[in-house]
This record gives structure tokens, C-alpha cells and sequence, in this order.
């Protein structure tokens, strides 16, 4: 008699119940991925016997696979919580070595790395000065928490001051000759915008708006006056705006250069805000009002916090009001993900059945996108779990009762007579 068959079974299905239960263990863990054993059955190999008389000599567990199912996504109110919605892995990295989590959890410790509760860095690209960012080699990512340098508004990548206006083509020439910035008689219309030295101080550059006689065959002509923290009134060179008899400004008109003042900062001095572009201003018979009114310039900042972007760029926010990328997160993505070796804290490391990483961008081919904000919860259908585990259980009792059915033939047997 053989006992082979049953062995096996209790084995089997003691391997089953192992697994399940480390499922259900972790039902509540981070990026857990549920697994499932896979059974073989076994043959003896011997020459000369025919497929019809094989009998089998039980089961064995070829292999415990984990399921890379996509578990559901919780949000949280930490920003670097981060959940990767669709294929990859975070890229973690510990002294150099390299390992791949689905656990978003983390944080930025004392030196202003991007690290989990192992202290493993997480990897990427580092954006450059300006914000841009080029693939190149993962490395660790930092988050600086220097001040940002200020922009003046006449640095050539703040671009020109915008102003999009329309001037109420009603409006009458001011009966107050010459121009007076503080007699508001002498003029039609004024706007103000705060404008930014090569220190970074803030400045107020008001501009006034002087309707002209009108000239012949029509259309309307307004002369452009500005001043730069109520104090000085230039007449902005480069002719005045010059407008059609449909209410459209002559495209020659638009772009006009803004005078320069003397300082009292320590920024460079006299300055210029650069130049002022009128596009898109009108005179219709409307009330004067303003559209739009823009700079590029700004202070200085401070890092006051940091969120994720779907594809993977840490933006920082500055108390200037200005955004800066600085980093993106890369996912590493994998021919076989089954051939990944699991070494716990939800982490696996690659391996040659695994095939080498992938890296690339959230978004890219097979790789999912970013969540801020998230986590992935674990993929554990308790329910489906815990109907496995009464199904281990009964083959458990099954196969127990195979050896114990054995085990009275074998006592039939020595009892004969």
C-alpha cells in the first residue's frame, strides 16, 4: 500500500491554506498583490508501462503566482501618498540597490529625499534650473527647499508686459490740456499692474490712456502714459495706438517699448519693465475696461509644498505664487512580472525569469499613470478567500481520510491469519 498520494494531498493543500492565509493577512496592506498556487500532478517514470495502467502518485505546488490585478485606489491627505493607477512599479533605490514596490507611501526625510518607511529612496529625473527635465539615468530624488530666484519683468523669459484693453470708442478728447496724473480730467482711462526689478521688489507701473483728435478718415488715436510707483510720468515712446474705423488696432501700433526709471532698490538702475504688447486691444463703444493684463516677472519664494502630477512630475509651490517642476518619477515595467522575486515590505527585486527593468515615464507604453494623493489598496477578494480557504480545508479532510482508509487495509492485511 501506498501512502504516497495522500502525503502529497496533505501537503498540497497545507501549502494552499498557507497561501491563503497570508492573502487574508495582508487584505488591508499597500500594494499587497493576492497570490495563488498552481498544482501539478505526478507520475512515476517507468519504461515499458503503458499510458492505460499509470496510475498517478499524487500532487505537488509548481509554482505560488502572484496576481498582478489593478487593487482599488484610496485617497489620503498626504500629497506624496502616490498610486499608480494601470501597469509598473515604483523604482526604489537603498545604497544602489535597486528594488520595485506598488506601495505609494512616502514621505521627504531630513536631507529632502523622497523616501518610504524603509528609508529606500525613490528614483527619477531631476529637473534642471529652469524647470525642464531630461531622461537620462534614475537617479534619487531631492526636493530642495531653497528659495527660487527672482524674474524681473524685463528678463528676456518673463516675456513682454500683455495688456488687452478695449478703449470706449465714446469717449470724448479730455478738455484738461497737457496730461496730469493726478488730475484725472486730463486723461480717459488708467490701468495698473505690479511690475518686478532684477532684485525681485515689487513696483507699480500704472499706465493712463489719452484719446487724441481724431484724424482723418476716422478710426481714433490714443496716446499711452506711464508711471512707475506714482512718480515720474513718461509718455510711452514708439507713437500712439492706433485704432480703425472697425474698433481693431493696427497690428504696426501694438508692441511699444516702456521708458525707463531710476531706482532706489540696489537693482540695476534707471530700469525699463521691457516692452508693453497691446494685441487684441480695442476701441468699441463699450465702457473702457480691461481683459487681460499680464507679466512674467516675480519675488523671490520659498518652497511652501509639493504635488504629483498623473505623469509624473513633482511640481513644488512657492510662496511666490509660482509653480517649478522639479523632478519626474519613473515606473519600471517588466516582460514576465511573475519572474520578480518577492523579498517583503512589499518590494521585489529582478531577476533573470523576471527579464531586465524597463524604465520609463507614468503614461508610456504598458506603464500606468500617477495619482496623487491615493494609495492602492491590496487586490484580496476576502470573499473569494475565504470560500478557497473551505475548499483547502475539505481536500485537507479528504486527504487525510485517504491515509487513514490505508492505514485499515494495511491493518486488515497484518491481522490475516
Amino acid at each position: 500500500m501506498s501512502f504516497q498520494q495522500g502525503l502529497s494531498g496533505l501537503d498540497a493543500a497545507s501549502t494552499a491554506l498557507d497561501v491563503i492565509g497570508n492573502n487574508v493577512a495582508n487584505a488591508s496592506t499597500v500594494g499587497f498583490k493576492s497570490a495563488t498556487p498552481i498544482f501539478s500532478d505526478l507520475y512515476a517514470a517507468s519504461l515499458g508501462i503503458v499510458g492505460a495502467s499509470q496510475v498517478g502518485i499524487g500532487v505537488a505546488v509548481s509554482s505560488i503566482q502572484q496576481q498582478f490585478t489593478q487593487g482599488n485606489l484610496t485617497t489620503t491627505d498626504n500629497p506624496l501618498d502616490l498610486a499608480i493607477n494601470g501597469g509598473g512599479f515604483f523604482r526604489m533605490s537603498s545604497d544602489g540597490a535597486i528594488s520595485y514596490t506598488r506601495n505609494g507611501q512616502f514621505h521627504i526625510d531630513k536631507n529632502g529625499y523622497v523616501v518610504n518607511d524603509q528609508s529606500q529612496r525613490l528614483t527619477g529625473y531631476v529637473a534642471g534650473t529652469n524647470g525642464q527635465i531630461s531622461p537620462s539615468s534614475p537617479v534619487d530624488l531631492q526636493v530642495s527647499a531653497t528659495q527660487i530666484p527672482p524674474r524681473a519683468t524685463s528678463d528676456p523669459l518673463a516675456g513682454d508686459v500683455a495688456a488687452q484693453l478695449n478703449l470706449d470708442a465714446r469717449e470724448t478728447v479730455p478738455t484738461v490740456q497737457p496730461f496730469d496724473y493726478t488730475n484725472p480730467a486730463s486723461y480717459n482711462f488708467s490701468t495698473a499692474l505690479t511690475v518686478y526689478d532684477s532684485l525681485g521688489v515689487a513696483h507699480n507701473l500704472t499706465t493712463f490712456y489719452v484719446l487724441n483728435p481724431p484724424a482723418p478718415p476716422g478710426g481714433g488715436q490714443w496716446t499711452v502714459h506711464a508711471t512707475l510707483d506714482g512718480a515720474n510720468p513718461q509718455t510711452v515712446p514708439g507713437g500712439n495706438l492706433i485704432f480703425n474705423t472697425s474698433g481693431a488696432l493696427t497690428p504696426a501700433a501694438a508692441v511699444h517699448s516702456l521708458p525707463s526709471w531710476n531706482l532706489v532698490s540696489g537693482a540695476t538702475t534707471p530700469w525699463s519693465p521691457g516692452t508693453i504688447d497691446f494685441s487684441g486691444t480695442t476701441q468699441y463703444g463699450s465702457q473702457s475696461t480691461v481683459e487681460s493684463l499680464t507679466q512674467g516677472g516675480f519675488a523671490a519664494g520659498n518652497l511652501v509644498g509639493v504635488g504629483v502630477a498623473k505623469d509624473g512630475i513633482v511640481q513644488g509651490r512657492y510662496s511666490n505664487g509660482q509653480t517649478r517642476s522639479l523632478a519626474q518619477i519613473v515606473l519600471a515595467s517588466f516582460a514576465d512580472p511573475n519572474g520578480l522575486l518577492n523579498i517583503g515590505n512589499n518590494q521585489w527585486t529582478a531577476t533573470s525569469a523576471s527579464g531586465p527593468e524597463l524604465v520609463g515615464t507614468p503614461a508610456s507604453g504598458s506603464r500606468g499613470v500617477v495619482q496623487s494623493a491615493a494609495v492602492e489598496d491590496s487586490n484580496v477578494d476576502l470573499t473569494a478567500e475565504l470560500v478557497a480557504m473551505i475548499t483547502a480545508q475539505r481536500n485537507y479532510q479528504a486527504n487525510a481520510q485517504t491515509i487513514k482508509t490505508q492505514d485499515q487495509i494495511m491493518q486488515t492485511l497484518i491481522n490475516l491469519r
